[in-house]
């Protein structure tokens, strides 16, 4: 029996773990199961022509809810030219209305709801021994001619080491991939837009089974290594062995994702957590909102005190991307309301804050409350929330150009200076700016066209001197400051220059051809040719001393206007938080330029 499990992965460097589980799970009596794995990108008649090319008899897809629509077309298209191949569908997205999916599409054979390892080999087995009864199938949703045959539940897996590693044999598919992992399955948590929460309780691979398979893709060279465990650190004598073994490994250009749970992280984990090397981690931290009654209304157990304690904690350490998660359209969260949770959890400075929108995912409690909170949504993926009750459409709106431009001047983290400015010294909140930004944006139409990134920086000069114009200088000196952090070029943008400049490239060398200048501030390029060096940094002259600028929270009323030369130093190697060094060489410059004129008397 030819067998062919397949999904559509939303990007090409990301890699499938549920078809591998289920490979695995039924090797050991179906040695010939290929994996074919594409992308929702790429085209529907393309994925069809390979999968038919391989004449499965029986055909299996991962569903998810960015999958589905183009999974069910290319089933439909593989069932017309093959109609003897069985179709099989499982995952989340056809878990919870399997029976409607089986009447409403003839071309899908079987769907598999739950946890479904054991009950894809259990079929597999009927199919190949020509068995057409499959009422004791638990876990399974059939055709017996016109009706639809929904089984008994299968019960979860409790041993979950019996199912086999699903990282096996030549693993150079995975090198430079993001790879998905999990320690445990389930939640502690009863979050109600989570399905998660259809599943009562956490059950936990053995610790030897993890770091037996973290070895694997270690070794393997992967790119990122994510943990979908809904809450990593809800068993904290674990959670904090797995990680202390990923250091103890010594590993280089990988990095591990965690959605934790922030205020459950004490102290002694916070104590570990500061020797972490940098950009080794990477957490996710859901939010959602700071809504007592909205955290109430969707079961979700959040002590924001402690959490923005914890957050605040380990920014101070610089070695951890941590990623907050806000959600727009929940139960009593207005558009007043999400503003604070929005300036909450802004005002805690994460590297990434994620403004999504909520989506009615299929069997969560939300969904099946949606009459109760006004929820106006398209039933069809993604089943985001259009308005309800609290807020109305044209504030979700407003709230969708927001996060846009979150996304471009917030989360790109390149204009963390100039941003910040702007929000200290003339808006109330961080909200506030958002708002006006985005009105400006739809203004000047610029919601209708694509935008370089560096096009974004002139934008935001322009919109400064529309809305602002003040301190017009102040403004250009940190833009272009942010622009010098986040762009390795010696070509300033032309509002960014300039009559402050070094014009005597003689002066630069000097500088770098000096011992003790190279020692201080250049350990790395001692004994080096200063021609070779020149390419590893940047020399810039500011009308005010900016470091101090910043070091004084941008307060106006302390700025030093005093020429500054700023050393920039373009660190090689993939730092997450410190990817470029900033010196302040200005008196070592004004003595080598003293010297020079000198000489040349």
């Amino acid at each position: 029996m030819n067998i062919v499990i397949s999904t559509l992965n939303s990007k090409y460097i990301h890699s499938s773990l549920s078809i591998r589980y289920l490979k695995n799970y039924c090797i050991d009596s179906f040695n010939n199961i290929k994996l074919m794995e594409f992308t929702i990108n790429q085209n529907s008649e393309y994925i069809t022509g390979e999968l038919f090319k391989h004449a499965p008899d029986v055909l299996a897809f991962s569903c998810y809810i960015w999958n589905i629509e183009k999974t069910l077309e290319i089933c439909e298209r593989l069932k017309i030219v093959r109609p003897q191949t069985k179709i099989v569908l499982g995952g989340p997205e056809v878990s919870f209305d399997g029976d409607k999916i089986l009447k409403k599409y003839d071309f899908i054979d079987f769907i598999i709801y739950g946890e479904g390892e054991e009950t894809f080999k259990e079929l597999l087995q009927y199919l190949d021994e020509g068995i057409e009864n499959y009422d004791n199938i638990k876990g399974l949703i059939f055709r017996e001619n016109k009706r639809i045959i929904v089984n008994s539940p299968r019960p979860l897996i409790s041993n979950l080491d019996m199912i086999p590693s699903p990282y096996e044999g030549d693993l150079n598919e995975f090198k430079d991939k993001i790879v998905y992992f999990e320690s445990s399955r389930g939640c502690p948590f009863n979050c109600q837009f989570c399905l998660s929460s259809t599943i009562k309780g956490v059950r936990y691979f053995t610790i030897d089974r993890v770091k037996e398979d973290l070895l694997k893709l270690i070794k393997a060279g992967v790119k990122q290594v994510k943990f979908v465990d809904r809450t990593f650190n809800a068993k904290k004598d674990y959670a904090l062995e797995i990680m202390k073994f990923i250091m103890a490994q010594n590993v280089k250009n990988i990095n591990f994702h965690f959605e934790v749970t922030a205020h459950l992280l004490d102290d002694e984990i916070l104590d570990f957590l500061k020797c972490v090397p940098e950009g080794l981690f990477q957490f996710e931290i859901g939010v959602q909102s700071t809504n007592d009654k909205t955290l109430e209304a969707i079961s979700r157990k959040t002590n924001f005190d402690r959490l923005s304690k914890v957050v605040k904690k380990i920014k101070s350490y610089e070695n951890i991307h941590q990623h907050l998660d806000l959600i727009a359209g929940l139960p009593y969260e207005d558009y007043s309301s999400f503003k604070k949770s929005f300036n909450d959890v802004f005002n805690l400075q994460p590297d990434m804050l994620q403004l999504g929108f909520l989506k009615l995912l299929k069997g969560s409690g939300l969904r099946r409350e949606s009459e109760k909170y006004g929820f106006k949504f398209l039933d069809k993926t993604p089943y985001e929330v259009l308005e309800n009750n609290y807020i109305t459409y044209e504030e979700m709106l407003k709230l969708k150009s927001i996060e846009d431009l979150l996304e471009k001047y917030s989360n790109s983290r390149s204009f963390e200076n100039s941003l910040n400015y702007v929000i200290k010294n003339y808006y109330g909140t961080p909200f506030d700016f958002f708002e006006d930004f985005s009105s400006y944006w739809e203004q000047q139409k610029l919601d209708s066209i694509s935008h370089s990134k560096t096009s974004l920086y002139k934008i935001f000069y322009n919109y400064y001197l529309d809305r602002i114009n003040r301190n017009i200088e102040i403004f250009r000196e940190l833009l272009k400051y942010d622009f010098l952090l986040n762009n390795r070029t010696s070509n300033l943008l032309d509002f960014m220059k300039s009559d402050k400049n070094i014009d005597d490239k003689d002066i630069v060398h000097k500088f770098l051809q000096n011992e003790s200048n190279v020692n201080k501030y250049l350990k790395e390029f001692a004994r080096i040719p200063a021609k070779k060096i020149i390419n590893k940094v940047h020399f810039e002259v500011f009308i005010l001393d900016i470091l101090d600028f910043i070091k004084n929270d941008f307060d106006v009323y302390k700025i030093s206007y005093k020429e500054s030369i700023m050393l920039f130093k373009y660190n090689e190697d993939k730092k997450v938080f410190k990817k470029v060094e900033v010196y302040d060489i200005t008196e070592e410059m004004k003595k080598i330029r003293g010297e020079s004129v000198g000489n040349n008397k």
